[in-house]
């Protein structure tokens, strides 16, 4: 028998799928995330075959390991937007070019149950891929980022803000 929590889960996250299929999207439900890691490079990537790849700041992006392999890729051109070594006004034109990508790879901020992404960007750059550049954007969300509403979306972003400014790193 399935545990309340994960029942929970399981009937959000097929719910959430139903809504962001009615907006358009192709959507993934993951159990992990070594799930998400093998979807986005087993499936996701061979079917759109990129030649060109970047991503915008998302610590699940790293957290899945998918920088680690991607930014060592033979079979695309990286635009590592990551990359310390450079400066900053070299990591702003590869943002400016990563808006042309064949696959730009994100995360997002929250979604609500009606299926909006709500997202809040220091710089522009991952946002402005959300919405038009890429020809194909992978939005990487994590269960904990699901909200009732906007407002609940917007609470969540405040509070996100007031544990970085505790905790810059």
């Amino acid at each position: 028998m399935l545990d309340p929590l994960k029942k929970y889960w399981r009937g959000r996250l097929k719910e959430g799928k139903k809504t962001l299929e009615g907006n358009k999207f192709d959507v993934f439900i993951a159990d992990d995330r070594k799930v998400v890691h093998d979807i986005v490079l087993k499936e996701i990537i061979p079917s759109l075959k990129p030649k060109t790849v970047s991503w915008g700041g998302a610590v699940t992006f790293t957290d899945i390991m998918l920088y680690e392999v991607l930014k060592g890729s033979r079979e695309m051109k990286v635009l590592d937007t990551f990359n310390k070594k450079l400066s900053d006004s070299e990591k702003l034109e590869l943002r400016r070019q990563a808006l042309l990508t064949d696959l730009f790879i994100t995360g997002s901020n929250a979604l609500t149950d009606t299926g909006k992404l709500v997202n809040l960007d220091m710089i522009g750059n991952r946002v402005a891929a959300i919405t038009f550049g890429p020809r194909n954007v992978i939005i990487i969300v994590g269960r904990n980022k699901i909200v009732a509403d906007v407002d609940e979306a917007i609470q969540r972003l405040a509070d996100a803000q007031k544990t970085f400014e505790a905790d810059p790193k």
